[in-house]
């Protein structure tokens, strides 16, 4: 009479999994517990991070038109070292014939406004020993930063998701060989490559941009640093390429006679999406301190060139016990931590969304 049927104790069980919801642990949101990518937009680190990322990016994008016509122009008689300041230092006409190359009216209406604000943003950061706005030599500095990071990223990622897996499927012989060649190049010194990669590739760089040394100066540290940074990429995924041989589709694909690029194409790759974005996005933030260390001490990006290693070794020159200027290194390194900071917490998300074995992924 007071027996309950299998069914009527399981029906609470059953609703609460239909919901979304653990066991023993009601009102968890399905989203917190899905997809990996929904894990990812739940965490509230990565959606603050990306939020900052991308108010930088807009704002460097959006100014760009005027930070590239503006981040080379030298104001000697009137802006050296001036201190940060909402009131523009040169003239607004003076501004509008530097940047559009005409003097006096004839402005549309929407232009003048864009110019106005423009104008006025100029002096915001202050200006350098040369008179130049600072707020136009971060904001671009910022894009090349990160653009030499992003491909630097996207270099380290192909060789090394290349490299790991193809060792890893042949195995034998050519495993120890392609695995000894990693363990060898780990072995030299990071600077030194970078220097001898340097001195190889400038020549021809130059020769092939038609003598503009700052798109070789990119080009040769975007290479130098994803040349360098694939090697711990070829290790992971190596070593999941391993773990997944012994898998049983693996092991069927092969018996039923498929070749080896058939299942690195249809099984393992798609297996390794997870490890291979994460690893992506935290080899992001490194290539981004590597470039912004290499300009710092002048092997990198190269004067009139901005980026935020090289306008904070400016800024450290400028730096004295007599007179501090202090913005010339403040918002420079500013920029450069926070965008750091936010790389990081967005590849500690995808790590957390994308790792099996953390803590939130086992409690679907």
């Amino acid at each position: 009479m007071g027996m309950q049927s299998d069914n009527e104790r399981t029906e609470p069980q059953a609703l609460a999994r239909a919901d979304g919801s653990r066991p023993g642990a009601p009102g968890k949101p399905a989203a917190r517990y899905g997809t990996p990518w929904r894990r990812f937009a739940h965490n509230r680190l990565t959606q603050v991070s990306a939020a900052l990322l991308t108010v930088f990016v807009v704002t460097s994008l959006v100014t760009l038109p005027f930070s590239l016509r503006w981040y080379n122009v030298q104001e000697l008689d009137k802006a050296v070292r001036h201190t940060p300041a909402f009131s523009p230092v040169v003239s607004y006409g003076h501004y509008v014939q530097r940047v559009t190359g005409r003097s006096g009216p004839g402005l549309s209406a929407q232009a003048e406004a864009c110019g106005s604000v423009a104008h006025r943003a100029s002096s915001w950061f202050g200006h350098d020993d040369l008179g130049r706005s600072l707020f136009y030599r971060v904001l671009p500095g910022f894009l090349v930063s990160l653009g030499i990071g992003l491909a630097a990223a996207g270099i380290a990622v192909v060789i090394g998701a290349t490299w790991g897996a193809v060792a890893a499927l042949t195995g034998g012989r050519v495993d120890l060989l392609m695995m000894r060649i990693v363990d060898v190049i780990y072995g030299l010194p990071y600077i030194l490559m970078v220097i001898l990669l340097k001195i190889a590739l400038t020549r021809p760089l130059t020769a092939l941009f038609a003598g503009h040394t700052k798109y070789a100066d990119m080009v040769i540290l975007f290479l130098a640093i994803g040349g360098v940074s694939w090697l711990t990429m070829a290790r992971v995924i190596r070593g999941q390429v391993l773990s997944l041989r012994s898998q049983p589709f693996v092991e069927a694909a092969r018996a039923s006679g498929a070749g080896s690029v058939y299942i690195l194409r249809q099984h393992v790759l798609p297996n390794l999406v997870g490890p291979i974005i994460t690893y992506a996005a935290l080899v992001i933030p490194q290539a981004v301190l590597q470039e912004s260390f290499l300009s710092f001490l002048g092997i990198g990006v190269q004067q009139p060139t901005p980026s935020l290693g090289r306008l904070a070794a400016d800024g450290v020159e400028a730096v004295n016990t007599f007179v501090g200027y202090w913005w010339l290194i403040t918002f420079p390194c500013a920029i450069l931590v926070l965008t750091l900071i936010a790389l990081n917490f967005i590849g500690d998300g995808l790590r957390d969304a994308f790792d099996p074995k953390s803590s939130e992924a086992m409690l679907v």
